[in-house]
Protein backbone atom coordinates (compact mmCIF):
# COMPACT_ATOMS: atom_id res chain seq x y z
CA UNK A 1 0.00 0.00 0.00
CA UNK A 2 1.30 3.64 -0.97
CA UNK A 3 -1.33 5.97 -1.44
CA UNK A 4 -1.04 9.79 -2.56
CA UNK A 5 -2.50 12.85 -0.87
CA UNK A 6 -2.91 16.46 -1.33
CA UNK A 7 -3.45 16.30 2.36
CA UNK A 8 -2.94 14.32 5.66
CA UNK A 9 -4.79 15.43 8.76
CA UNK A 10 -3.78 13.46 11.62
CA UNK A 11 -6.32 13.67 14.85
CA UNK A 12 -10.27 13.69 14.35
CA UNK A 13 -11.24 15.85 17.02
CA UNK A 14 -12.87 19.36 16.50
CA UNK A 15 -10.40 20.76 14.28
CA UNK A 16 -9.36 17.93 12.60
CA UNK A 17 -12.58 17.14 11.51
CA UNK A 18 -13.22 20.79 10.22
CA UNK A 19 -10.15 20.61 8.06
CA UNK A 20 -10.64 16.77 6.79
CA UNK A 21 -13.95 18.22 5.49
CA UNK A 22 -13.28 21.51 3.67
CA UNK A 23 -10.76 20.36 2.40
CA UNK A 24 -12.37 17.14 0.75
CA UNK A 25 -15.25 19.69 -0.28
CA UNK A 26 -12.32 21.62 -1.58
CA UNK A 27 -11.60 19.06 -3.97
CA UNK A 28 -8.63 17.58 -2.20
CA UNK A 29 -7.40 13.81 -2.14
CA UNK A 30 -7.66 13.98 2.02
CA UNK A 31 -7.00 11.46 4.48
CA UNK A 32 -8.25 11.41 8.18
CA UNK A 33 -5.93 9.53 10.62
CA UNK A 34 -7.78 8.77 14.11
CA UNK A 35 -6.10 6.68 16.62
CA UNK A 36 -9.93 6.02 18.45
CA UNK A 37 -12.58 4.47 16.89
CA UNK A 38 -14.56 7.28 16.24
CA UNK A 39 -14.20 11.04 15.61
CA UNK A 40 -14.82 14.16 17.67
CA UNK A 41 -12.04 14.11 20.00
CA UNK A 42 -13.36 16.44 23.08
CA UNK A 43 -16.49 17.07 21.67
CA UNK A 44 -17.19 12.87 21.83
CA UNK A 45 -14.21 11.18 24.03
CA UNK A 46 -14.05 14.24 26.16
CA UNK A 47 -17.92 14.58 26.80
CA UNK A 48 -17.26 18.41 26.06
CA UNK A 49 -20.52 19.97 25.66
CA UNK A 50 -21.55 22.60 24.82
CA UNK A 51 -19.46 24.21 22.54
CA UNK A 52 -18.79 27.37 23.80
CA UNK A 53 -20.19 30.43 22.12
CA UNK A 54 -17.72 32.69 20.89
CA UNK A 55 -19.10 35.75 19.38
CA UNK A 56 -21.61 37.31 16.15
CA UNK A 57 -18.94 38.03 13.94
CA UNK A 58 -17.07 34.29 13.59
CA UNK A 59 -15.28 33.42 10.12
CA UNK A 60 -14.91 29.86 8.69
CA UNK A 61 -17.91 28.37 10.16
CA UNK A 62 -19.18 26.36 7.26
CA UNK A 63 -18.10 23.07 8.86
CA UNK A 64 -19.94 24.21 11.81
CA UNK A 65 -22.86 25.30 10.47
CA UNK A 66 -23.16 22.08 8.51
CA UNK A 67 -22.43 19.83 11.79
CA UNK A 68 -25.30 21.90 13.33
CA UNK A 69 -27.92 21.60 10.87
CA UNK A 70 -26.91 17.24 10.70
CA UNK A 71 -27.45 17.17 14.36
CA UNK A 72 -30.73 18.76 14.77
CA UNK A 73 -32.31 17.05 12.33
CA UNK A 74 -31.88 14.21 14.45
CA UNK A 75 -32.91 15.79 17.31
CA UNK A 76 -29.53 15.97 18.53
CA UNK A 77 -28.58 19.98 18.50
CA UNK A 78 -30.54 22.81 20.56
CA UNK A 79 -30.08 26.67 20.59
CA UNK A 80 -30.49 27.49 24.82
CA UNK A 81 -29.05 31.18 25.82
CA UNK A 82 -28.71 32.40 22.15
CA UNK A 83 -25.87 29.35 21.60
CA UNK A 84 -26.22 26.96 19.18
CA UNK A 85 -23.60 24.49 20.22
CA UNK A 86 -25.68 22.29 22.52
CA UNK A 87 -24.99 19.11 21.54
CA UNK A 88 -25.85 15.01 22.27
CA UNK A 89 -22.00 13.58 22.31
CA UNK A 90 -23.15 10.05 21.28
CA UNK A 91 -25.11 11.17 18.08
CA UNK A 92 -22.42 13.32 16.76
CA UNK A 93 -20.38 10.12 16.07
CA UNK A 94 -22.15 8.52 13.28
CA UNK A 95 -22.93 12.41 12.04
CA UNK A 96 -19.14 12.89 11.29
CA UNK A 97 -18.89 9.92 9.96
CA UNK A 98 -21.61 10.44 7.19
CA UNK A 99 -20.23 14.03 7.03
CA UNK A 100 -16.75 12.90 6.18
CA UNK A 101 -18.04 9.69 3.72
CA UNK A 102 -20.26 12.37 1.69
CA UNK A 103 -17.31 14.29 0.98
CA UNK A 104 -15.31 11.82 0.76
CA UNK A 105 -12.24 11.69 2.85
CA UNK A 106 -10.87 8.37 3.37
CA UNK A 107 -10.89 7.72 7.72
CA UNK A 108 -8.43 5.83 9.09
CA UNK A 109 -9.53 5.03 12.72
CA UNK A 110 -7.59 3.10 15.50
CA UNK A 111 -3.93 4.19 13.27
CA UNK A 112 -1.59 6.48 14.25
CA UNK A 113 1.41 8.02 12.74
CA UNK A 114 4.86 6.18 13.68
CA UNK A 115 7.42 7.89 11.08
CA UNK A 116 7.57 10.77 8.87
CA UNK A 117 10.01 11.36 5.39
CA UNK A 118 11.09 14.54 5.80
CA UNK A 119 13.43 16.21 2.51
CA UNK A 120 14.32 19.82 2.13
CA UNK A 121 12.25 21.05 5.08
CA UNK A 122 8.89 19.49 3.56
CA UNK A 123 7.11 16.01 4.78
CA UNK A 124 7.41 13.63 1.82
CA UNK A 125 5.81 11.14 3.38
CA UNK A 126 4.29 9.38 6.99
CA UNK A 127 4.12 6.31 8.21
CA UNK A 128 0.95 4.53 9.32
CA UNK A 129 0.39 1.75 11.99
CA UNK A 130 -2.73 0.29 12.84
CA UNK A 131 -3.40 0.05 16.79
CA UNK A 132 -5.95 -2.70 16.88
CA UNK A 133 -3.03 -5.01 15.09
CA UNK A 134 -0.28 -3.39 17.40
CA UNK A 135 1.05 -6.71 17.91
CA UNK A 136 2.04 -8.07 14.34
CA UNK A 137 1.19 -4.41 12.28
CA UNK A 138 -0.50 -5.85 9.84
CA UNK A 139 -0.56 -3.61 6.43
CA UNK A 140 -4.23 -2.16 6.80
CA UNK A 141 -4.99 -3.19 3.12
CA UNK A 142 -3.63 -6.47 2.19
CA UNK A 143 -2.73 -8.07 5.93
CA UNK A 144 1.20 -8.19 4.79
CA UNK A 145 3.15 -8.64 7.94
CA UNK A 146 5.04 -5.30 7.69
CA UNK A 147 6.16 -2.71 10.16
CA UNK A 148 3.76 0.39 9.01
CA UNK A 149 1.93 1.84 5.99
CA UNK A 150 3.66 4.94 3.98
CA UNK A 151 1.47 7.75 2.42
CA UNK A 152 2.42 9.98 0.48
CA UNK A 153 1.16 13.84 1.32
CA UNK A 154 1.44 17.05 -0.19
CA UNK A 155 0.40 18.73 3.35
CA UNK A 156 0.00 17.66 6.76
CA UNK A 157 -2.03 19.03 9.28
CA UNK A 158 -1.66 18.30 12.78
CA UNK A 159 -4.68 18.62 14.68
CA UNK A 160 -3.59 15.94 17.52
CA UNK A 161 -3.79 18.36 20.25
CA UNK A 162 -0.68 17.55 20.97
CA UNK A 163 1.15 18.00 18.25
CA UNK A 164 2.24 14.99 17.94
CA UNK A 165 3.71 15.20 14.21
CA UNK A 166 5.06 18.25 15.03
CA UNK A 167 7.44 16.27 17.95
CA UNK A 168 7.94 13.76 15.36
CA UNK A 169 8.85 16.02 12.97
CA UNK A 170 11.70 17.71 15.55
CA UNK A 171 9.92 21.11 15.60
CA UNK A 172 10.99 23.97 17.74
CA UNK A 173 8.18 24.52 20.41
CA UNK A 174 7.49 27.44 22.99
CA UNK A 175 8.48 27.79 26.41
CA UNK A 176 6.25 25.29 28.62
CA UNK A 177 7.59 25.97 31.45
CA UNK A 178 5.55 26.79 34.55
CA UNK A 179 2.53 27.22 31.85
CA UNK A 180 0.02 24.87 32.90
CA UNK A 181 -4.08 24.48 34.16
CA UNK A 182 -5.23 21.37 35.86
CA UNK A 183 -7.10 18.68 34.03
CA UNK A 184 -10.84 17.49 34.05
CA UNK A 185 -12.56 14.23 33.40
CA UNK A 186 -16.90 14.51 32.42
CA UNK A 187 -19.66 12.64 33.22
CA UNK A 188 -23.41 12.44 32.67
CA UNK A 189 -25.90 11.62 35.04
CA UNK A 190 -29.23 9.97 33.22
CA UNK A 191 -32.75 9.52 34.93
CA UNK A 192 -32.68 12.83 36.67
CA UNK A 193 -36.50 13.95 37.09
CA UNK A 194 -35.17 17.52 35.11
CA UNK A 195 -38.65 18.82 36.29
CA UNK A 196 -38.15 18.59 40.16
CA UNK A 197 -34.51 19.87 39.89
CA UNK A 198 -35.02 23.08 37.43
CA UNK A 199 -38.45 23.99 39.71
CA UNK A 200 -35.67 23.34 42.87
CA UNK A 201 -32.65 25.24 41.44
CA UNK A 202 -34.75 28.36 39.63
CA UNK A 203 -35.75 29.74 42.98
CA UNK A 204 -32.83 28.24 44.72
CA UNK A 205 -30.34 30.32 42.76
CA UNK A 206 -31.35 33.55 41.56
CA UNK A 207 -28.19 34.71 40.06
CA UNK A 208 -29.00 34.68 36.05
CA UNK A 209 -25.37 34.47 35.68
CA UNK A 210 -25.33 31.52 37.24
CA UNK A 211 -28.44 29.82 36.87
CA UNK A 212 -30.66 29.40 33.56
CA UNK A 213 -33.58 27.32 32.86
CA UNK A 214 -35.57 27.38 29.79
CA UNK A 215 -37.92 25.36 27.94
CA UNK A 216 -36.95 24.39 24.50
CA UNK A 217 -39.45 22.64 22.22
CA UNK A 218 -41.30 20.91 25.09
CA UNK A 219 -37.66 19.70 27.16
CA UNK A 220 -36.23 21.70 30.14
CA UNK A 221 -32.59 22.57 29.88
CA UNK A 222 -30.46 23.96 32.48
CA UNK A 223 -26.81 24.73 33.53
CA UNK A 224 -25.57 25.87 37.15
CA UNK A 225 -21.87 26.03 38.66
CA UNK A 226 -20.06 26.59 41.72
CA UNK A 227 -16.13 26.68 42.93
CA UNK A 228 -14.51 26.82 46.10
CA UNK A 229 -13.44 29.91 45.49
CA UNK A 230 -14.15 32.58 48.26
CA UNK A 231 -14.62 36.03 46.11
CA UNK A 232 -17.51 35.08 44.46
CA UNK A 233 -20.80 34.19 46.13
CA UNK A 234 -22.25 31.19 45.01
CA UNK A 235 -25.45 30.07 46.14
CA UNK A 236 -24.42 26.68 46.31
CA UNK A 237 -21.83 26.95 48.30
CA UNK A 238 -23.48 26.25 51.82
CA UNK A 239 -24.56 22.74 50.34
CA UNK A 240 -20.85 21.47 49.63
CA UNK A 241 -19.83 22.99 52.71
CA UNK A 242 -22.06 20.88 54.31
CA UNK A 243 -21.29 17.94 52.02
CA UNK A 244 -17.58 18.10 52.82
CA UNK A 245 -18.26 18.66 56.84
CA UNK A 246 -20.57 15.60 56.76
CA UNK A 247 -17.92 13.58 54.62
CA UNK A 248 -19.45 12.96 51.86
CA UNK A 249 -17.27 14.79 49.75
CA UNK A 250 -13.52 15.45 49.95
CA UNK A 251 -12.83 19.30 50.14
CA UNK A 252 -10.96 18.90 46.38
CA UNK A 253 -14.25 17.43 44.78
CA UNK A 254 -15.47 20.78 45.13
CA UNK A 255 -13.15 22.76 43.56
CA UNK A 256 -14.91 22.91 40.05
CA UNK A 257 -18.49 22.59 40.00
CA UNK A 258 -20.64 23.04 36.57
CA UNK A 259 -23.51 21.12 35.25
CA UNK A 260 -25.69 21.32 31.89
CA UNK A 261 -28.57 19.20 30.24
CA UNK A 262 -28.27 17.94 27.18
CA UNK A 263 -29.56 17.66 23.47
CA UNK A 264 -31.69 15.04 22.63
CA UNK A 265 -31.10 13.61 26.05
CA UNK A 266 -34.65 14.60 28.51
CA UNK A 267 -33.53 12.90 31.70
CA UNK A 268 -30.04 13.41 31.57
CA UNK A 269 -26.81 16.08 33.14
CA UNK A 270 -23.78 16.58 31.79
CA UNK A 271 -21.10 17.62 34.36
CA UNK A 272 -17.80 19.59 33.71
CA UNK A 273 -15.76 18.11 36.40
CA UNK A 274 -14.39 17.15 38.53
CA UNK A 275 -11.08 19.25 38.22
CA UNK A 276 -8.07 17.61 39.38
CA UNK A 277 -6.82 19.80 42.29
CA UNK A 278 -3.08 19.13 41.46
CA UNK A 279 -1.11 20.25 38.64
CA UNK A 280 0.56 17.03 37.03
CA UNK A 281 3.45 16.69 33.96
CA UNK A 282 1.15 15.65 30.81
CA UNK A 283 4.07 13.72 29.90
CA UNK A 284 4.09 11.29 32.60
CA UNK A 285 2.21 8.66 32.31
CA UNK A 286 2.47 7.39 36.12
CA UNK A 287 0.87 10.97 37.08
CA UNK A 288 -1.67 10.76 33.88
CA UNK A 289 -2.62 7.48 35.38
CA UNK A 290 -3.02 8.73 38.79
CA UNK A 291 -5.14 12.05 38.24
CA UNK A 292 -7.60 9.72 36.29
CA UNK A 293 -8.09 7.25 39.07
CA UNK A 294 -8.33 9.61 41.70
CA UNK A 295 -11.06 11.54 39.21
CA UNK A 296 -12.84 8.42 38.96
CA UNK A 297 -13.07 8.12 42.49
CA UNK A 298 -14.03 11.71 42.91
CA UNK A 299 -17.05 11.18 39.81
CA UNK A 300 -18.81 8.25 42.62
CA UNK A 301 -18.62 11.09 45.45
CA UNK A 302 -20.12 13.68 43.74
CA UNK A 303 -22.84 11.35 41.90
CA UNK A 304 -23.84 10.47 45.81
CA UNK A 305 -23.62 14.11 46.31
CA UNK A 306 -26.04 14.44 43.73
CA UNK A 307 -28.38 11.95 44.95
CA UNK A 308 -28.38 12.82 48.55
CA UNK A 309 -28.84 16.54 48.23
CA UNK A 310 -30.62 17.69 45.01
CA UNK A 311 -34.58 17.07 43.95
CA UNK A 312 -34.94 14.83 41.04
CA UNK A 313 -31.64 12.86 41.22
CA UNK A 314 -33.10 10.36 43.77
CA UNK A 315 -33.07 7.55 40.89
CA UNK A 316 -30.37 8.88 38.86
CA UNK A 317 -27.08 7.08 37.98
CA UNK A 318 -24.03 7.21 36.11
CA UNK A 319 -24.39 6.96 32.40
CA UNK A 320 -20.98 8.01 30.51
CA UNK A 321 -17.61 8.53 32.13
CA UNK A 322 -15.47 10.36 29.48
CA UNK A 323 -12.67 8.00 27.63
CA UNK A 324 -10.40 10.88 27.99
CA UNK A 325 -9.00 13.57 30.14
CA UNK A 326 -10.18 17.23 29.40
CA UNK A 327 -6.68 18.84 28.83
CA UNK A 328 -6.70 22.65 28.35
CA UNK A 329 -2.77 23.00 27.48
CA UNK A 330 -0.26 21.10 26.15
CA UNK A 331 2.37 21.43 23.85
CA UNK A 332 2.58 24.33 21.40
CA UNK A 333 4.43 24.84 18.49
CA UNK A 334 6.59 27.47 17.28
CA UNK A 335 4.91 28.72 13.96
CA UNK A 336 5.89 31.29 11.86
CA UNK A 337 3.66 33.75 14.10
CA UNK A 338 3.86 33.60 17.06
CA UNK A 339 0.45 35.25 18.47
CA UNK A 340 0.32 37.16 21.83
CA UNK A 341 -1.51 38.56 24.45
CA UNK A 342 -0.85 41.95 22.94
CA UNK A 343 -2.45 40.63 19.70
CA UNK A 344 -5.38 39.58 21.49
CA UNK A 345 -5.92 42.20 23.85
CA UNK A 346 -5.39 45.36 20.64
CA UNK A 347 -7.44 43.00 18.66
CA UNK A 348 -4.52 43.23 15.45
CA UNK A 349 -6.13 42.38 12.54
CA UNK A 350 -4.21 40.21 10.11
CA UNK A 351 -4.25 40.06 5.72
CA UNK A 352 -5.24 36.33 6.06
CA UNK A 353 -7.69 35.41 9.50
CA UNK A 354 -8.80 32.25 10.33
CA UNK A 355 -10.65 32.92 13.55
CA UNK A 356 -12.60 35.78 14.73
CA UNK A 357 -13.61 35.26 18.17
CA UNK A 358 -14.64 37.47 21.15
CA UNK A 359 -14.09 34.31 23.82
CA UNK A 360 -12.29 35.62 27.21
CA UNK A 361 -8.52 34.77 28.85
CA UNK A 362 -9.73 31.33 30.43
CA UNK A 363 -7.55 30.19 32.81
CA UNK A 364 -7.93 27.53 35.47
CA UNK A 365 -6.21 27.01 38.08
CA UNK A 366 -5.69 24.93 40.68
CA UNK A 367 -5.58 26.95 43.83
CA UNK A 368 -8.26 29.00 45.20
CA UNK A 369 -9.59 32.57 44.19
CA UNK A 370 -6.78 31.89 40.82
CA UNK A 371 -8.27 31.08 37.86
CA UNK A 372 -8.48 34.15 35.37
CA UNK A 373 -11.64 34.36 33.29
CA UNK A 374 -11.24 38.27 31.52
CA UNK A 375 -13.12 39.68 28.69
CA UNK A 376 -11.52 41.01 25.96
CA UNK A 377 -12.61 42.39 22.37
CA UNK A 378 -12.92 40.87 19.09
CA UNK A 379 -10.10 39.65 18.04
CA UNK A 380 -8.49 37.70 14.89
CA UNK A 381 -5.97 34.77 14.16
CA UNK A 382 -3.14 34.55 10.92
CA UNK A 383 -2.78 31.72 9.63
CA UNK A 384 0.96 31.90 9.71
CA UNK A 385 0.33 31.04 14.22
CA UNK A 386 -0.97 27.70 12.54
CA UNK A 387 2.11 27.20 10.29
CA UNK A 388 5.19 25.39 11.53
CA UNK A 389 8.25 27.42 11.20
CA UNK A 390 10.85 24.38 10.86
CA UNK A 391 8.49 22.43 8.37
CA UNK A 392 6.88 23.94 5.17
CA UNK A 393 4.08 21.87 4.74
CA UNK A 394 3.04 21.05 7.86
CA UNK A 395 0.21 23.06 9.28
CA UNK A 396 -0.96 22.58 13.44
CA UNK A 397 -4.47 23.69 14.48
CA UNK A 398 -6.58 23.11 18.15
CA UNK A 399 -4.67 24.18 21.20
CA UNK A 400 -1.18 23.27 20.34
CA UNK A 401 -1.00 26.74 18.29
CA UNK A 402 1.32 28.70 17.96
CA UNK A 403 0.43 31.08 20.28
CA UNK A 404 1.48 32.08 24.36
CA UNK A 405 -0.06 30.87 27.39
CA UNK A 406 -2.21 33.38 28.00
CA UNK A 407 -3.26 34.03 24.49
CA UNK A 408 -3.79 30.13 24.39
CA UNK A 409 -6.08 29.87 27.10
CA UNK A 410 -8.82 31.62 24.84
CA UNK A 411 -8.43 30.14 21.42
CA UNK A 412 -8.44 26.32 22.75
CA UNK A 413 -12.04 26.22 22.84
CA UNK A 414 -14.13 24.29 20.17
CA UNK A 415 -15.56 26.91 18.19
CA UNK A 416 -12.12 28.47 17.55
CA UNK A 417 -10.65 25.11 16.80
CA UNK A 418 -13.86 24.44 13.61
CA UNK A 419 -12.17 28.10 12.41
CA UNK A 420 -9.34 27.06 12.63
CA UNK A 421 -9.18 23.82 11.20
CA UNK A 422 -11.48 25.37 8.29
CA UNK A 423 -9.24 28.07 7.74
CA UNK A 424 -5.93 26.30 7.20
CA UNK A 425 -7.65 23.85 5.05
CA UNK A 426 -9.06 26.53 2.83
CA UNK A 427 -5.48 28.11 2.44
CA UNK A 428 -3.62 25.08 1.78
CA UNK A 429 -6.51 24.43 -1.21
CA UNK A 430 -5.40 27.71 -2.28
CA UNK A 431 -2.12 27.09 -2.43
CA UNK A 432 -2.52 23.95 -4.45
CA UNK A 433 -4.52 25.75 -7.17
CA UNK A 434 -2.06 28.15 -7.59
CA UNK A 435 0.19 25.41 -8.29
Amino acid sequence: MNKNYDLAVIGGGTAGCAAAYIAAKSGLKTLLVEKNIHLGGTITSGLVVPVMFSGENQINTEFYDTLIDNMHSLGGQITYQNNRGWFNPELLKPVLDEMMSEVSVDVLFSTSVSSINIKDRSIKSIHLTNNMLSVYNYSIENGNKILSVPIDTRYVIDATGNCEIGKLCGCSFLDLENENQPVTLRFIMDNVDIKSFSEWLYEYDKDRNVTTVENIDGNIHLSTAYTWDTDKNWALRPLFDNAVKEGVLEDADRNYFQIFSVAGMPNAIAFNCPRYHEIIDLKDNFELSKALISLRKSILRIADFCKKTFPGFGNAYISNIADTLGIRVSNRIKGKYVYTYDDLKSGKTFENPVLISNYPVDIHSADKNTSTLKSVCEYSLPIESLMSADIDNLFVVGRCLSADFTTQSALRVQSSCFSMGEGAAKYIASLIRKG
